[in-house]
């Protein structure tokens, strides 16, 4: 199934369970929310997105903290992690905040931190997870591969 057929099954679930979406982006650069807002009826569950590029945003608009940021790097599970609760934290009342934070390249890599590599963070009010994943492949696949990432999570919790 394509990911614009599964997003809009995706926004149809959870619209009948009134569960809402706020997206945080730093390396996909708004891919995720636009490809969520690309469909009929996502304002009934997607409160916001919020493109968070540079270390500066991820602390003023998510409240990311500073001394992570800089023992971890922009790139690491616990930017990701406060990405994630920072994106749901600030859109009261909001039910999931997904993080995303990564090395799209083809520049940018290194030995510990790869061109392609990405966390992903799913926080609801229970809990929060970070995956880590690494894309071996160009910009705009990288991003795709994301939005299907995010997708099988916006899958498995309504499952």
């Amino acid at each position: 199934m394509e990911p614009l057929e599964r997003l809009e099954l995706v926004i149809k679930k959870y619209a009948e369970k009134n569960i809402t979406i706020a997206v945080a982006e730093s390396c996909t650069g708004g891919y995720v929310s636009h490809m969520i807002t690309n469909i009929s009826g996502a304002s009934n569950i997607f409160e916001r997105g919020i493109v968070s590029y540079g270390n500066q945003a991820k602390v003023d608009l998510l409240n990311v903290d500073e001394m992570i940021l800089e023992k971890n790097g922009a790139v690491s599970k616990e930017v990701a992690l406060q990405m994630g609760e920072g994106v749901r934290a600030i859109s009261k009342p909001c039910t999931i905040g997904i993080g995303i934070t990564g090395i799209a390249g083809p520049t940018g890599g290194t030995p510990e931190k790869p061109v392609g590599l990405v966390y992903i963070s799913f926080s609801t009010s229970q809990k929060t997870a970070v995956k880590k994943y690494v894309f071996k492949t160009n910009r705009l696949d990288f991003k795709k591969k994301v939005l299907e990432e995010v997708l099988q999570m916006l899958e498995e919790y309504v499952s």
